[in-house]
């Protein structure tokens, strides 16, 4: 039996940009998501510590070391510059790959650059 667990995250991550008639996604600085092993065009949760907002989209790379975390779209009204993020991504695991599997953490300070 295949379960879904958090795969990888980026910790606390600072909102640079919300660009409300952009197309829709989360456009995320290229280090981050190398260093994350979060894919572009990939599913992940985006919650906000900030307001308590917890949305799904999907993400678009950024320019490497730029960054940037834009929020783009519908989701622009959830949240705004200068909130702190929490970006999750999961994968499904068989009961043998459980056993192992440890997710990958990023954690970043106040200009998004991994620590």
């Amino acid at each position: 039996m295949l379960q879904e667990f958090l795969y990888a995250k980026i910790h606390r991550a600072t909102v640079t940009d919300a660009d409300l008639d952009y197309i829709g996604s989360i456009t995320i600085d290229k280090a981050l998501l190398n260093a994350s092993g979060i894919k572009e065009n990939q599913k992940v949760d985006i919650l906000n510590v900030n307001n308590g907002e917890r949305f799904h989209t999907y993400v678009i790379e950024g320019k490497e070391n730029s960054g940037k975390i834009c929020i783009n779209g519908a989701a622009a009204r959830k949240a705004q510059k200068g909130d702190i993020v929490i970006i999750a991504a999961y994968a499904l695991l068989s009961e043998e790959e459980q056993k192992t599997f440890v997710p990958k953490i990023v954690h970043v300070d106040k200009n998004n650059k991994i620590v």
